[in-house]
């Protein structure tokens, strides 16, 4: 389901008095992968729910460049809210995550091992109210930017 932040924050206060797990992470997700539903596959066997926070199109085009996204935040949106282990897909525009984690305080919050856990952003929010901060390893070497130039080489 794709939902507004704050119809997002009242639904996790339901899950909080059933003492369920929400899980929340965040990303651009163009060009959906394989790497991708492994990860949100991993990450929803973490808790209860899972939240995925989505770059909108002007996010990912300040992080990115003008060349980014391939696909527009509405596409993204509904392909990932379509994703069997995707409960919800709440979009933000701001260039990293932090408003939408500190409103939502996730009791996981989950982001690639590449990033080191000292530099998650939202880290300290979420272990503050008790939270964890777990990395999940990716299977291969599946990325976007990989896709991308895949296809440009093929089909100069």
């Amino acid at each position: 389901m794709i939902i507004l932040l704050d119809e997002l924050k009242k639904i996790r206060e339901t899950y909080k008095k059933k003492s369920q797990k929400v899980v929340f992470t965040n990303g651009c997700f163009d060009l959906l992968h394989s790497g991708h539903v492994d990860y949100l596959t991993k990450a929803k066997n973490l808790g209860d729910v899972l939240v995925v926070g989505l770059n909108t199109d002007a996010s990912i085009k300040r992080i990115k460049g003008d060349k980014r996204p391939i696909l527009n935040e509405n596409e993204r949106a509904l392909i990932l809210s379509s994703l069997k282990p995707v409960d919800y897909v709440c979009l933000f525009d701001e260039d990293t995550p932090a408003k939408i984690i500190s409103e939502l305080i996730p009791d996981i919050l989950i982001k690639g091992s590449d990033w080191p856990i000292d530099k998650i952003v939202g880290r300290d929010i979420v272990e503050e109210n008790g939270g964890k901060v777990i990395t999940i390893d990716f299977v291969n070497n599946q990325s976007t930017s990989n896709i991308i130039n895949t296809i440009l080489e093929r089909y100069k």
